[in-house]
């Protein structure tokens, strides 16, 4: 009886352990491994440590500036040179800093919780144009600047795939949601167990299509042109000179109007011509001419 009651116990303990570890799982972001995201890994590893977004808005007589530290795979570290209440409590993923300057004076108005670990709740979403990982992280509550009323954060990191890791842009944020959008190997899928470098066509446009050349005629094209031009010409002018010498209208306007009426006529007897010659003659055996 006793050795089943600790059998029991330690089942129970087991799958209490086992529940947990699940739910954390599934509340944190852990970077330690690859993340197997719509059958596709992510390895994001190579994001650890802290990285900073940034934007700048004119308010005149004032310009803001927003900064976002971001931290994915472990909680910011606190800042020594900044106070306490300038700068987000433990446990935050990102923060969002919101400065404002005038005449050489810096006042901020706001630090927001952006993520933090203990809320942060991770979705993925894979993209396909361009290629990537979408994560979404959530933070805690904060008023919102035009009416009070406080709303939970989030933040959507966008990870595109790239061969190098760059800066980590700052979208927008509307008091309740911030975007970031970074380029980094890190949004670049894979299967098995290392992954591979960055496929050409996943962060450059296709090949251009090269198309035949059409810079100009070619000689033909030139004379064929010119011959044209010429032509309309000798017609132009010559309608011009019987018109104001002879006073011609109608069909007596072209010039050398004979020549021109007579050129079906020997069209056709060119033709006819061209036709006799390569019509076969006809065989005449069998028959008989009379005497």
């Amino acid at each position: 009886m006793i050795l089943r009651q600790k059998t029991l116990r330690l089942f129970s303990l087991l799958l209490l352990s086992s529940f947990v570890h699940a739910f954390e799982d599934s509340t944190t972001l852990d970077c330690s491994g690859p993340l197997l995201i719509d059958g596709l890994k992510y390895d994001l590893s190579q994001l650890s440590g802290e990285y900073s977004a940034t934007r700048e808005r004119p308010t005149p007589p004032t310009r803001e500036i927003d900064e976002a530290r971001i931290s994915l795979c472990s909680d910011l570290k606190r800042l020594d040179e900044v106070p306490d209440a300038d700068q987000c409590a433990f446990g935050a993923r990102v923060c969002l800093t919101r400065t404002n300057y005038k005449d050489g004076k810096e006042t901020i108005l706001s630090v927001v919780p952006a993520a933090q670990t203990e809320v942060l709740a991770p979705k993925f979403t894979t993209l396909k144009s361009p290629k990537g990982v979408s994560i979404l992280l959530h933070g805690g509550l904060y008023p919102h600047p035009m009416n009070s009323t406080e709303l939970g954060q989030t933040v959507t990191v966008n990870l595109l795939c790239a061969t190098t890791t760059a800066q980590p842009g700052f979208v927008d944020y509307d008091g309740a949601n911030l975007n970031i959008e970074w380029s980094t190997p890190a949004g670049c899928g894979f299967y098995g167990d290392e992954q591979p470098p960055p496929q050409e066509d996943d962060e450059t446009e296709p090949p251009e299509i090269v198309q035949p050349s059409s810079g100009g005629l070619s000689s033909v094209g030139w004379f064929l042109l010119l011959l044209v031009l010429a032509f309309a010409t000798y017609m132009g002018l010559g309608a011009y000179s019987n018109y104001t010498q002879y006073g011609a209208s109608g069909l007596d306007l072209l010039p050398h109007r004979d020549f021109w009426m007579e050129v079906p006529w020997m069209l056709r007897d060119v033709v006819s011509h061209l036709c006799s010659s390569v019509r076969p003659r006809r065989s005449h055996r069998g028959g008989y001419s009379a005497v």
